[in-house]
């Protein structure tokens, strides 16, 4: 069992930049790759961006392309999403999850194929 708890969100004025952080405990945390995602009001969740195991792999979605980037601190057992340059199309309930990943390089970005979640973090961005 792995448990995930992010932090992190808030209000911010457009333009601004937040960091979202997830903590996982329970089990080895360089097993697993991680990922966000998040859910705005009346949408689906979408996927934002995935790191690999060892954190030399990343993968991000075109809406955030150049203004994310995700992180992770093995460590710590820490994931990260700096999030700069915010728009309001960027609010929404963000959620970190994590899978058990073989190779160090594998990232994921099919909400269907990871396993934990956290319970998500609200980011309000104004225009």
């Amino acid at each position: 069992q792995v448990q995930l708890v992010e932090s992190g969100g808030g209000w911010v004025q457009a333009g601004g930049s937040l960091r979202l952080a997830c903590a996982a405990a329970g089990r080895t945390f360089s097993s697993y790759a991680m990922g966000w995602f998040r859910q705005a009001p009346g949408k689906e969740r979408e996927f934002v961006a995935a790191i690999s195991r060892s954190g030399g792999s990343t993968y991000y979605a075109d809406s955030v392309k150049g203004r994310f980037t995700i992180s992770r601190d093995n460590a710590k057992g820490t994931v990260y999403l700096q999030m700069n340059n915010l728009k309001p199309e960027d609010t929404a309930v963000y959620y970190c999850a994590s899978r058990l990943a073989i190779s160090e390089s594998s990232y994921f970005r099919e909400e269907s194929t990871y396993r934990y979640w956290g319970q998500g973090t609200q980011v309000t961005v104004s225009s």
